[in-house]
């Protein structure tokens, strides 16, 4: 991470891996690993605390594969590696050494776009033609434990009269970082850590040199200037050496689907960052040549999620098996097996663990639990409106003692219990079951909560029961499964406690009745939810609410939040309204009927997976023993159970 951070973006980041639980050493190196007294192993540091752990990975970077080279007595690097020159000709000009072998002005690259520049300069060369390697392009975007960080071009700012400019959100936890040339009008490199949403823009201005807005530093808050004229030059895939021209020869040459333009091309075939951007290339040319844009879910199924749904829904196909044998070719994907879990649950409301569906489920939905990274799960009971009982408070106090879990508050108001193993889910389940838990579906593509502020029952501002409706709410639509996560709340007053308007479906008391809001989520893309209706009365809000939310469930992406969903809509908001107010499609009435299918057909999954004994099965790790899984021997930090702790000695300099 050196090569692609600065001190800002390396702190911030080090600040968000600690915010997971994680503990980071850096600036240290690691004197010796010997036999610990409290872990397995101790790690002796040459100028801070021994560390006792269990676990010790090592990051090994890059060897140079140089033997042979040092037989034949070429030029070595001090650390390894053969030595080139800008020719890529060793020491013995009639032996070239391209990629990860080669030290080039002291550098060897562990990318493959400077392994396919290399190439590129040796063929031109063995074909008489004067070419030279200038070094590469070493951008990159990439996920750390769930953390975003991308870097591009000249990061460190080396090159002679650049010049910075830098963004640092420490509340939400973004850094992003410009450097520009001298005269502030061509883009050198950047970093991002926590939003990398503007990498493709970014990297297009950097490849392309493209000549920068007149204030740069604009560009650290919206980067839609970047956007325009792309022309046949542009450079797409830089692995490669890709450009736009290169895609639109090959399209109009033939290559009208994903696969057969990246095997035409080779784009997003190296290290596949210029994926989005090859699919957006070929999407617009074969809209501007008249023709369908592919919309398939995947190479199974010639259809999109939509029009599965509406397949499955006619035809009352109810198993993955004859969907695919009517309707696709194959044997499914991890793409179209899920997604026709889903679109089975939406339609018919069936466990997810019965025989046909259960080996189309993910990993999650597979044990009716959140996988942490650790391996363990996390269960969430359901707690409707953030509404419980003394007595229940204890039961999850208990609960999380008897398996040592660790306890947090989420914010859906409910209790997260972190840390069980996978043959402990049924127990656990069947104590808060007893208790009058369900299942709070956290661990799947369905409704998750319905967050309240306390409403006119506590609060002296409040002018409606959002406690209440709160609750209501959460238990009628707490079965239903979507193409992603839905989550609602319910405000009191226009205060707006509760932040209703953040939320995919949001709803705010007024002195008239309820104003409702739709489609705002705070996730990587968030939206400001839109006010469909205005002072309706509580019968009213649900049946619009039945109807939005299965429009969306019917016509909704794979994996795609109601935020985007929206914008998607030809028309946008209006057209919601003329669908879902004005019944301009006619099946408002068939919307309403399917929604209350799912509410009558609603079962705990929790219940109905221990209440069966060979469901119950299948959370047992070994199908030959009673034998349980070992614990990893967590210990507490800060109050949470860590199993791991990172040390890096990439980062001792």
């Amino acid at each position: 991470m050196p090569v692609q951070l600065d001190d800002g973006a390396g702190g911030l980041l080090k600040n968000k891996i600690e915010d997971l639980g994680l503990t980071v050493h850096t600036s240290t190196g690691t004197d010796k690993i010997c036999d610990g007294e409290t872990a397995y192993h101790r790690m002796v540091f040459k100028d801070a605390e021994p560390l006792d752990v269990d676990v010790v990975v090592f990051s090994a970077g890059i060897r140079p594969q140089d033997a042979l080279a040092r037989e034949a007595g070429l030029d070595i690097g001090e650390r390894g590696g053969i030595v080139i020159n800008d020719h890529c000709q060793t020491s013995d000009e009639a032996i070239y050494a391209i990629g990860e072998c080669a030290l080039w002005q002291n550098r060897i690259f562990g990318l493959v776009a400077p392994g396919y520049a290399m190439a590129r300069a040796v063929a031109d060369q063995l074909m008489g033609k004067t070419a030279t390697f200038e070094g590469a392009d070493m951008s990159t975007k990439l996920k750390l434990l769930g953390v975003d960080v991308a870097s591009i071009g000249d990061a460190q700012m080396q090159t002679p009269g650049a010049k910075e400019m830098v963004l640092q959100d420490s509340a939400q936890g973004t850094y992003k970082k410009l450097i520009v040339d001298e005269s502030s009008s061509r883009l050198l490199g950047a970093i991002l850590v926590g939003d990398t949403t503007d990498y493709d823009l970014l990297l297009q201005a950097y490849l392309n040199e493209k000549t920068l807005p007149e204030h740069p530093a604009g560009l650290l808050f919206d980067t839609s200037s970047l956007s325009g004229g792309a022309s046949a030059s542009t450079m797409i895939c830089s692995c490669h050496n890709v450009t736009r021209g290169d895609l639109v020869e090959a399209i109009h040459a033939g290559a009208h689907d994903l696969a057969t333009l990246k095997d035409e091309t080779k784009a997003g075939t190296g290290c596949g960052g210029c994926a989005n951007m090859v699919k957006s290339v070929l999407d617009e040319e074969l809209v501007a040549m008249g023709q369908e844009v592919n919309n398939h879910l995947c190479e199974h199924f010639e259809f999109s999620r939509q029009e599965l749904f509406h397949i499955c829904q006619v035809d009352s196909i109810k198993s993955f098996d004859e969907l695919i044998e009517k309707h696709g070719k194959g044997k499914g994907c991890d793409i179209c097996k899920p997604t026709a879990a889903s679109v089975f649950a939406s339609l018919w409301n069936e466990h997810v663990l019965e025989g046909s569906h259960r080996g189309l489920q993910d990993s999650n939905d597979l044990f009716l639990a959140n996988l942490q990274k650790d391996g363990s799960y996390s269960v969430v009971p359901r707690v409707p409106g953030g509404e419980i009982t003394p007595e229940k408070l204890i039961v999850l106090g208990e609960v999380a003692k008897k398996f040592d879990l660790y306890t947090k508050i989420t914010g859906g108001q409910r209790v997260d219990l972190f840390g069980a193993q996978v043959e402990q889910l049924p127990e656990i389940w069947d104590t808060l079951i007893s208790a009058g838990f369900e299942t709070g579906h956290a661990y799947g593509k369905s409704l998750r909560t319905v967050k309240s502020c306390v409403g006119s029952t506590w609060c002296r501002y409040g002018v409606d029961d959002s406690v209440g409706l709160a609750i209501d709410l959460e238990n009628r639509y707490k079965g239903l499964r979507a193409p992603h996560k839905i989550k609602f709340a319910v405000s009191g007053c226009t205060r707006e406690c509760a932040e209703a308007q953040s939320k995919d479906i949001g709803v705010i008391a007024t002195e008239n009745g309820w104003n409702l809001y739709v489609c705002g989520n705070g996730g990587m893309r968030p939206r400001h939810a839109d006010l469909l209706a205005s002072d309706l009365t509580t019968e009213e809000l649900v049946t619009l609410i039945d109807r939005v939310l299965m429009f969306y469930v019917k016509t909704g992406e794979r994996l795609q939040r109601t935020s985007v969903w929206m914008e998607s809509l030809e028309g946008g908001l209006d057209y919601l309204k003329q669908v879902v107010i004005e019944d301009s499609l006619g099946i408002n009435t068939q919307l309403e009927t399917q929604m209350q299918h799912i509410v009558d057909t609603y079962q705990c999954e929790w219940k109905t997976a221990v209440e069966s004994e060979e469901k119950r099965a299948t959370f047992m790790p070994f199908i030959n023993s009673d034998q349980q899984s070992k614990d990893l021997g967590y210990q507490r930090v800060r109050g949470q159970r860590i199993p791991v702790t990172i040390v890096d000695p990439q980062l001792e300099e």
